[in-house]
């Protein structure tokens, strides 16, 4: 998964422009002289997956164009404490302005794709791949699912345009489980992936019945009712389990023989990553 250029750019912009309010850094601009310079370092604090730097180098050069970078990390490189990832070189008032805005993206980003690296490992020899969700902070979403990807990850749908994901709510106004399913494989085109969510064994057995379904959701069931589900499936359908997923949980969801487990807390739970930054 590529960013462009120009959404990094255009949502860098908008933090900073949210962070400077009227439109300048008052305590910098009272505090230093407008020659003069100084050299920042981007060092790690603790041991993760590195994710989000071409934000926060843009977060600087959108600040001032006068800026000597030099890039020792890329995105996807495993960092331990006090490992160097940029050094950059410039106006200080411009430094200190950036310095937020860069550390956000840069921490969060990484605390992602450092969570999901944990998530990837937990599971691995299973067979089974983990998935983000549409759980993220409005805005961000591409940027988190990228952050996913560097970390191990594989991207659910995108959006509410790229595949039909048939829930509860759905199913409840279709008038049930065939209508739903019956109603989606009529209207939808021939290269559009139908998946719909069950909660129960019953539902899936009508999941099953229909036969137009190409993968289900298997919603907060424990590992032996998915073991169940699996055995009823035989094949016919790609398997994904969700809900309540966590770190202690994962491993056994996993050995069950889901093909997918889809966990929301990559997105909206990852702590963020330590990273600093030092001028001298």
């Amino acid at each position: 998964m590529n960013l462009s250029n120009l959404h990094i750019e255009r949502i860098v912009r908008m933090a900073l422009e949210e962070d400077l309010g009227h439109g300048h850094d008052i305590t910098s601009d009272t505090l230093i002289p407008a020659s003069e310079t100084a050299t920042a370092t981007l060092r790690a604090r603790q041991p993760g997956v590195l994710c989000g730097l071409m934000l926060a180098l843009t977060a600087f050069s959108l600040t001032d164009i006068d800026f000597d970078m030099s890039v020792h990390k890329q995105d996807g490189d495993l960092l331990e404490p006090g490992d160097v990832i940029a050094e950059i070189t410039g106006p200080a008032r411009a430094l200190l302005t950036a310095e937020r805005v860069a550390l956000n993206f840069l921490t969060h980003l990484s605390g992602i794709a450092t969570l999901t690296r944990q998530y990837v490992k937990e599971i691995e020899g299973t067979g089974a791949e983990i998935c983000d969700t549409r759980k993220t902070i409005p805005g961000l979403r591409m940027f988190q699912k990228y952050a996913v990807s560097i970390g191990g990850g594989a991207n659910h749908r995108f959006g509410l345009d790229d595949a039909i994901l048939i829930k509860d709510n759905h199913i409840a106004i279709a008038g049930g489980i065939d209508q739903a399913l019956n109603q989606a494989k009529m209207l939808a085109g021939h290269m559009v992936k139908i998946e719909i969510e069950v909660d129960t064994l019953e539902q899936l057995q009508a999941v099953i019945n229909n036969g137009n379904a190409d993968v289900v959701m298997l919603d907060n069931m424990a590992p032996e009712i998915l073991k169940q589900g699996i055995e009823m499936v035989e094949g016919r359908m790609a398997v994904e389990a969700s809900g309540g997923v966590t770190i202690d949980t994962v491993r056994a969801i996993a050995e069950t023989g889901v093909h997918y487990i889809s966990a929301g807390a990559l997105t909206h739970s990852a702590p963020a990553l330590d990273i600093g930054l030092d001028i001298s």
